[in-house]
């Protein structure tokens, strides 16, 4: 049996930025992750010179948290922009149209590049302009509303279908008309109650930041900075292949795992919400069916190799994304991998990423079980869009089953009563992407923060 200070379940990034933070503060911890690697969804692979993120592939600037990691973990300096042009299309009946420049999640922030775009309608662009005159909504009426009724009322009907699906949905998996605006872009609400007009908001605060692109990664892929934090901890306190079976509060907590028994004042669950209740229904039933009411799609990243001979496409941005009522493909999105990020393929070839299933097509993991199947699939669209001459060189397909969690309308409540529960149990602590923290920088910032309210707690 052993003793610790705090012990934390789930190796992703959120537990490993929660362990590091412990760490730092010389907190004694034992990390628990069930599978045989760290990291969760962030995991590199290379082949053949090509380097594959099959999760997330960048950092966000405007959110500090994970660049000010990197700098702390030495890797300051090997942060890398994206490539110019930057350049993301929207498919519109079988074209790709470039977003209109200087756009701030989906939004332009000025008028020239709105109306010399194809992408709306005339009217539609009409309608989109009339933000800069329209009232905000009344603080009185802030109650949580959805993505589609936010667009709709600020921009149109039409501003949902071709910016608002496409974009701020498809990078959820999730349904513009279920994933809540308060929990995911609270932003965007509060440049419209200060500055009434969200393009003139938007231009005046987003301006100074997109000189040099909104996002960085490293040279080897988003695994180099799950490495380098898994080599800044003890290897001594980092429990591989070890399953928590059971947690139990006797004051310490006993934490009963595969391979031992572990002793706790402190537990850290850093875990998907549906792991997370089947840890807590014998004790905490009340939380844990909290927990099962956060909804969870599945996807798939598709990695495709070409020569760069056998497409047409200039490929020159960063990829494109696929709006739900563009009909007969399976594909949400793609990215140009070795368009975005510089040295990710060797030279006169190509690497391109194609995204499938989300709340597009929740049961395509289940229809299509063979990986081989699945790609062929991602080439069929990718060839009909981008006019490849060439079946893949190489493919390989990443499975995420109910791992994007949506963050639907109503989600803050969802949160404040897990927040209410655990206030039944000192000591028990709840974090990670399916409550706070979807994005690398939320979720590094949820894990520290975490970690410090544990260890005060001690």
């Amino acid at each position: 049996m052993e003793r610790v200070k705090v012990a934390v379940v789930g190796g992703g990034i959120t537990g490993l930025a929660a362990a590091y933070e412990l760490h730092q503060q010389g907190v004694h911890f034992r990390l628990f992750e069930t599978s045989d690697r760290l990291g969760g969804l962030i995991l590199t692979e290379k082949h053949n010179g090509f380097t594959i993120d099959a999760g997330p592939d960048s950092l966000l600037v405007q959110k500090p948290s994970a660049i000010e990691l990197c700098q702390e973990l030495g890797l300051g300096e090997r942060l890398q922009p994206t490539l110019t042009p930057r350049t993301a299309y929207i498919l519109k009946q079988g074209v790709l149209h470039a977003l209109p420049e200087t756009s701030v999640l989906g939004i332009p922030t000025r008028l020239t590049p709105l109306f010399t775009s194809e992408l709306l309608s005339p009217f539609g662009r009409l309608r989109f302009a009339l933000d800069l005159i329209l009232p905000p909504r009344h603080m009185a009426s802030l109650e949580d509303e959805s993505i589609a009724d936010f667009f709709t009322r600020r921009f149109g009907k039409e501003s949902v279908a071709y910016l608002a699906e496409p974009l701020l949905a498809t990078i959820h998996a999730g349904d513009v008309n279920r994933l809540s605006m308060r929990a995911l872009f609270p932003r965007l609400l509060e440049t419209e109650q200060s500055h009434g007009s969200l393009i003139r908001g938007l231009n005046r605060r987003g301006a100074a930041s997109m000189a040099d692109g909104m996002f960085r990664s490293l040279p080897g892929g988003l695994g180099e900075m799950t490495e380098a934090l898994a080599s800044a901890l003890p290897a001594e306190c980092l429990s591989r292949s070890t399953r928590v079976i059971s947690i139990d509060e006797d004051d310490p907590f006993v934490i009963r795992t595969t391979g031992d028994i572990t002793v706790a004042s402190a537990v850290i669950l850093a875990i998907p919400a549906s792991s997370a209740a089947v840890l807590l229904e014998t004790r905490h039933p009340k939380l844990a069916k909290r927990c099962l009411e956060i909804p969870h799609n599945s996807t798939a990243t598709v990695a495709l190799t070409y020569p760069r001979s056998a497409i047409k496409h200039a490929l020159l941005g960063s990829g494109f994304v696929v709006p739900r009522v563009e009909t007969g493909l399976s594909i949400i999105a793609a990215t140009w991998v070795s368009s975005k990020w510089p040295g990710r393929a060797p030279a006169e070839k190509v690497l391109i990423r194609a995204f499938i299933g989300g709340a597009r097509d929740p049961d395509i993991l289940s229809r299509i079980p063979n990986d081989e199947d699945l790609a062929h699939l991602a080439h069929r669209n990718l060839a009909r869009i981008l006019k490849i001459e060439c079946y893949p060189q190489f493919s390989r397909v990443y499975r995420w089953k109910n791992r994007s969690p949506q963050y639907e309308v109503g989600h803050l409540e969802r949160l404040a009563s897990i927040d209410h529960e655990l206030q039944h149990t000192p000591g028990l602590f709840i974090t990670g992407t399916s409550f706070r923290g979807i994005g690398i920088p939320d979720c590094i910032a949820e894990g520290r923060a975490t970690a410090r309210s544990a260890s005060e707690g001690l």
